[in-house]
């Protein structure tokens, strides 16, 4: 029986679909955002970052397929652009009803022939990134950076649009080429559990083969973002608790090693299965190098942050300066329209958007929304199951995606925002809402990770694995049903999460 009133508990929410099909709150930038949304960033920056990306999209396909998006109680979520078998046939086709080879390779072609799909295609997308995007968009920041302190308000209006568009195009690099990683990953599983199932560095799945890689050692740039809301501060805005001195590195060169060592025994294993063993070499060659690729692209997408930050504020302390908000700071919770009207007073719509902001932090929003498209289904729970391999799982578990294999036990310590990081000890299990790159530092202190975000892909997936420990991603609601202090234990092969209760019931 409760002995007072529970007074912590978030107000009921409606979460009905937005519209018809699977609306997905971890699906492409929804992994960048990890609470509720506020007004300036639903309204302008997320606004420009979309058609960004509808823009590169544009610029590399021909054609564009519509991603629709919409915040429902605040919250991200982002529409299956294809919601039949007979769109997405059409969607391959461009207006003269010839296969759109970027989109065959980087949807279809890439899950089942990677080498080909690199070699047809995807190797010049990179290559386009890497020569052309990257240096135009590093260009663009400078260019804002030198200018901003002395910029008038219409000019830094236009920053923003200029920074949020370039940056929109630089995540449709993001999801076309980096993002073929997890799905490349996902056929070198295939391969190992067809042929090397004998093999013990590689009988619970590929990850082995893909740590420990040059060039894709964890770091944490000033731009590092706890969330692309840019109401959040970047990681060069607040102290990182300090990693052990060559800590990484050591850990980096050990993962390197285990790396090796598990290449020799898959190769040792195909030694008289020659054509089998160049398959083996050749998928893994591309898994490897789009691993690395989908660090070094993911790394440098904030890379606007700090400056659109300072646009903002900027702005905000025009606004202060006449009258019209409390605080500079107070400019994200106004909406784009209102930083036009320079006579209106916003300090009470301020204190209630505040207020309802923070109630919308409190809930616990579903992942999916809506129903999957017949015949398609929903693709993320289908890469999941394929990553577990068919594995039962127990009553009473915590279920996520196998994000990162192996098994940890330990106590949980929940992390909500990046002021809490010293709070966080070595042999600690994370447990967070969604992580990204500016939570990278916990890492090299945790035992393993827990989100309730995320999917495969996604950035504690990732860095997860890059420090060799288990994680489970995607829970939906672990947060909620876990608290700090307590003991779990964590399969990162399975993606279950066991609290450690009596005959391993679910924790209340």
């Amino acid at each position: 029986l409760q002995a007072r009133p529970m007074t912590a508990l978030p107000e009921p929410a409606d979460w009905t679909p937005p519209g018809p099909g699977l609306w997905a709150r971890n699906f492409r930038l929804g992994e960048w955002l990890p609470d509720p949304m506020t007004p300036l960033f639903a309204t302008w920056l997320l606004p420009a970052i979309e058609d960004g990306y509808l823009a590169g999209m544009r610029a590399t396909v021909g054609a564009v397929v519509p991603f629709r998006y919409a915040a429902v109680n605040g919250w991200y979520y982002n529409a299956t652009p294809i919601p039949s078998i007979g769109l997405l046939a059409r969607a391959l086709r461009d207006s003269r009803g010839r296969i759109v080879p970027v989109l065959v390779n980087a949807l279809v072609r890439v899950g089942r022939n990677p080498v080909a799909a690199d070699r047809a295609m995807l190797s010049t997308l990179h290559r386009r990134w890497r020569d052309g995007h990257l240096p135009d968009y590093r260009r663009m920041v400078s260019t804002a950076e030198a200018e901003v302190d002395h910029a008038d308000p219409p000019r830094l209006r236009r920053l923003v649009d200029e920074l949020g568009h370039a940056a929109g195009q630089y995540l449709w690099f993001l999801a076309i080429v980096g993002g073929s990683a997890w799905k490349i990953e996902g056929c070198l599983t295939r391969f190992c559990r067809q042929h090397l199932a004998t093999v013990d560095a590689v009988r619970d799945g590929a990850q082995v083969l893909l740590r420990g890689l040059p060039g894709a050692e964890p770091v944490t740039p000033p731009h590092a973002v706890h969330s692309v809301d840019w109401y959040h501060p970047t990681a060069g805005e607040h102290p990182d608790p300090a990693e052990p001195a060559d800590q990484g590195s050591r850990r980096h060169r050990q993962l390197a090693a285990d790396r090796q060592a598990a290449e020799i025994a898959c190769r040792q294993a195909l030694a008289t299965a020659r054509r089998t063993a160049t398959r083996f070499d050749a998928l893994l060659e591309v898994a490897q190098r789009y691993a690395v690729i989908r660090e070094e692209q993911a790394r440098d997408l904030t890379l606007a942050w700090p400056v659109l930050r300072r646009c903002a504020h900027r702005l905000g302390e025009d606004l202060h300066a006449r009258g019209q908000i409390p605080d500079p700071a107070d400019v994200f919770f106004l909406t784009r329209a209102e930083l036009d009207h320079h006579t209106t007073s916003y300090t009470c719509l301020i204190d209630e958007r505040h207020a309802q902001w923070h109630r919308q932090a409190r809930l616990s929003p579903p992942l999916t929304l809506g129903t999957p498209a017949r015949l398609i289904g929903d693709p993320i729970a289908h890469a999941v199951h394929q990553a577990r391999g068919g594995r039962p799982i127990p009553d009473g578990a915590i279920v996520g995606h196998p994000a990162s294999t192996g098994r940890a036990t330990g106590r949980i310590r929940l992390i909500d925002t990046p002021d809490q990081f010293d709070q966080f000890t070595a042999g600690e299990i994370l447990l967070a809402r969604a992580t990204a790159p500016a939570w990278t530092p916990l890492f090299a202190r945790a035992a393993a990770v827990i989100t309730d975000g995320g999917t495969l892909a996604a950035h504690a997936s990732l860095v997860a694995r890059e420090y060799g420990i288990p994680a489970v991603v995607g829970t939906g609601d672990a947060t909620r049903r876990l608290r700090t202090g307590q003991m779990v234990t964590v399969d990162g092969t399975t993606g279950i999460v066991t609290p450690a209760t009596a005959s391993g019931t679910r924790a209340r």
